[in-house]
């Protein structure tokens, strides 16, 4: 098991960006998949990004493609998660996944480990 715990989040105003970061207690078997979700309120918490902990490939979804990007530093247990080009539209609960798997996971509910999430708000 892995404990998760997502920081960086806050209110920034379109246009603007923000780095998320997602540190992980303990050491992440190469074999897992690190996920980015997202929850607005009132609505169901969508997939955003996906990066494989060996091989650092990545998934987006497509309404953060080009805007959004995962990233991961091994030495610091940490993936982070760089949104630019900020739209009222993302202001969500953001929060970072774990999963153990080979091919990479885009539903929430495969996902095992879980942080407890991080508001970001963008104002138009």
């Amino acid at each position: 098991q892995v404990q998760l715990v997502e920081s960086g989040g806050g209110l920034v105003q379109a246009g603007g960006s923000l780095r998320l970061s997602c540190a992980a207690s303990g050491r992440i078997s190469t074999n897992y998949y690190m996920g980015w979700f997202r929850q607005a309120p009132g609505k169901e918490r969508e997939f955003v990004a996906a990066m494989s902990w060996m091989w650092g490939s990545t998934t987006y979804a497509d309404s953060v493609k080009g805007r959004f990007t995962i990233s991961r530093d091994k030495s610091r247990n940490t993936v982070y998660l760089q949104m630019n080009s900020l739209k009222p539209d993302d202001t969500a609960v953001y929060s970072c996944a774990a999963v153990l798997s080979a091919t990479v996971v885009l539903t929430a509910e495969r996902y095992t480990d879980w942080g407890r999430g991080t508001q970001v708000t963008v104002s138009s």
